[in-house]
Order: C-alpha cells, then structure tokens, then sequence
C-alpha cells in the first residue's frame, strides 16, 4: 500500500536532522597562533591524535599570534564561528576575561596539575603548557652577553634586539610584563633607554625568531625552552638562554570554549584530551614548553634548557593598556 508523501516526508525528517547533527558533531574549529598550526608544530599532530581516538576532525585556523587570536574572537562574538580559543595566557587572561567569550569548564586532571598553573580559578581557561621568558643569545655572532635587563641598554648591544610587539604578540607582552615586574612605575623610562638596543619589534614570535635565526640581530626574546630546540633540530648549542639575576616571567599558556560555539561537547572533549598523556607527550618536541602534566617525560635536548633560579610574580591587569603606551614609545623614538 503507498504511504501519503507527506507521511513519507514526516518519517524521513528525524533520519535527516540525525545525519546532519552527526556531520556537526564530527567538527571541531580551533582559533590559534602561527607556530602551533605549522608543519612542525603541535596542531597537525594533535589533531591526528584526536581524530583517531574520537573521530572529531579538528581544523586549525591561525590568527597570527596570541593576542591576534583573542581579537578575532572579539570581532566575533555575537556569531562565533570557532569552538575553542588556544593560546591564550596568564598574561592575556584579564582582557580574555573580561571580554566575556569563554564558559567555565572543568577538564578531566585539571584537579591534577600544580595550583601555581591553575591560573584562572573561573575555569574558563585551561592550562596545557608553561614556559619562562628569557633573552636568546647567538653565541656566533655576538662575543659578549648582557648579564640584565639594564646591559640591554648599554652602547654596545645597539640594533642588537629583537622584541615583539605587545599589542599583538605574548612573548611581546611577556617582556612588557617583565620590565614592568623589575622596574615598577618607572618601567617607561627603562623602554625610553631601551629603544637604541632594538632592530625590529615584529607583529609575532615567528617573525622575530625568524629574523634572529637568519642573523639579523644576535639577541632575541623567546623561551628559555628555545636551545632545546636548536639541540634537538640543529644539532648545536651556540643559541643560549641567558639567566638574569632580576629573575624571569612564566607564561603559562590555555585554551577555553567560546560561549554559543557551534560543538561545545565536542570542544568539552578536546580540552579533556589537551590534558591526557599522550597529548601533553606531544609539546615538549613541538611546542617547546613544558607540558603542565608534571609526570610527562623530557626528551634528552632540554638538559640544556634554562631553568631560572627566581620566577618574577606578574601583575596582568593593566598590561593591556600598557601595552599601547610601550608602543607609542617606541614610535616617539622612530622605532
């Protein structure tokens, strides 16, 4: 007997919404920086990960650096077209914060990790690696060393530094927090005598390490992570961390889920495997930072990598505005 076609359509419409709710549930979009989405870095390989343990295809999409990323979320916020923001850090976290783009989640073994990475008690942020900022060294083409943050400003290191902007760049924000830790109110005036030390400041980590890497300038601001890397890839040790007795700034980097993102189990998922073992064995060769899981192994290249005596406590909470300010006076002195 033939079914009306309107009862056919009827029973037909379930089987539809099905298919099309399972097509959206295997997505995943993740707003994040340059590095992490290159060939090298850690996106490739953590998306292979994923897909393979929950069949959620994750996509990568870079914004430029850390700050760029929270920006495109911002523009973004009344139609959110990612799921999850990552890295985002302790120092960009009040203006992450404050934005109102992120719902609180409570990842499985967050309960785990050191209270001195569990940075944002909201649970809007994840934690998922950490690193202290340090000054890089090319031990091939510069004899001396400064020994400070104030050498830095001595004659001899002129158009020798490579720094990042901090508007738009973490590690660039890092070293604003880091002048601002060391010398307090008067931390202008240290940028004022520090603007003849400086060649470029670039938009991105990649950008300025790129340049420092082609022998551009001999000092650069990275991680003390960074001769990890040139051990491991390059096979040498002329790249060093250099320890300053006024102590260094961790950044502690995360991820967190927009609020109406169009997966958000699916992102609930990716945060949970952000921290299981296998994803946290992935950063320490592709991220070069720490993984925050404290049990994960190191690879033999970070026997080289600094561990700074003294970690400086960072105040975030104006670094935004601050960060405008740094900018404007470097552009007073034709930087």
């Amino acid at each position: 007997m033939r079914l009306p076609a309107r009862i056919l359509l009827f029973l037909a419409l379930p089987i539809l919404v099905l298919s099309c709710s399972n097509k959206e549930e295997a997505e995943l979009t993740v707003y994040t920086y340059d590095s992490f989405v290159a060939d090298w870095g850690a996106g490739p390989k953590l998306a292979t990960l994923f897909e393979k343990e929950t069949g959620i295809k994750v996509r990568f999409v870079s914004k430029g650096d850390g700050g760029q990323v929270l920006s495109a979320a911002i523009l973004e916020r009344k139609v959110p077209k990612a799921d999850i923001l990552l890295g985002l850090d302790n120092q960009l976290a009040p203006k992450a914060l404050k934005a109102d783009l992120l719902r609180p989640y409570s990842a499985k073994g967050l309960e785990n990790l050191d209270p001195l990475l569990r940075f944002d008690p909201s649970l809007r942020l994840t934690p998922f690696d950490y690193g202290h900022f340090a000054v890089i060294w090319d031990s091939a083409k510069l004899k001396t060393p400064p020994r400070s943050l104030e050498d830095l400003t001595k004659p001899e290191y002129a158009k020798k530094l490579i720094l990042m902007d901090p508007r738009t760049s973490t590690p660039g924000l890092g070293f604003l927090a880091w002048t601002k830790a060391v010398y307090g109110p008067a931390w202008g005036e240290y940028w004022k005598r520090l603007a003849p030390s400086i060649l470029a400041m670039t938009p991105g980590w990649d950008t300025g390490y790129g340049l420092f890497t082609a022998g551009e300038a001999p000092l650069v601001i990275s991680y003390a992570t960074s001769p990890a890397y040139h051990l491991e890839n390059d096979k040498t040790e002329r790249y060093k961390a250099l320890e300053f007795p006024e102590g260094h700034p961790v950044q502690i980097e995360a991820a967190g889920i927009i609020k109406d993102c169009p997966h958000p189990r699916n992102a609930e998922r990716f945060l949970d495997f952000l921290l299981s073992p296998q994803a946290q064995a992935e950063l320490p060769l592709t991220q070069y930072m720490y993984p925050v899981v404290a049990d994960t192994r190191l690879p033999e290249s970070y026997s080289i990598a600094l561990r700074p005596a003294k970690t400086l406590n960072i105040d975030a909470s104006e670094l935004s505005e601050d960060a405008k300010a740094a900018a404007q006076i470097l552009a007073a002195t034709g930087k």
